[in-house]
């Protein structure tokens, strides 16, 4: 995917999430690609500390973004290799 495309509009990036990742500077899809789906993670947890942020919303379908299926169709590789650059438990996490 082109670095340039607009990460607003794409599989799992509703207008909620698209305005919190522009909030904190990540608008394309070279800027999540920079950064990766962890750290944008953390980056808008940080953002947004009186607001539960769900994993599924935000972690998994960051990388679903990227690679253009639904967060739930990710592998359970791929989740928990997510969890784990996230550094959180896979116990406290719906995947």
């Amino acid at each position: 995917m082109d670095d340039h495309v607009k990460l607003r509009g794409l599989k799992n990036i509703g207008p909620t999430i698209a305005d919190r990742l522009e909030s904190v500077g990540l608008k394309t899809v070279g800027d999540l690609n920079k950064i990766g789906p962890a750290k944008a993670f953390h980056r808008v947890k940080s953002a947004y500390p009186d607001i539960a942020i769900p994993i599924c919303y935000y972690l998994y379908s960051l990388q679903g973004a990227l690679v253009g299926k639904h967060w739930n169709d990710l592998s359970s590789a791929t989740k928990k290799r997510l969890l784990d650059e996230a550094g959180i438990e896979s116990s406290s996490s719906r995947s």
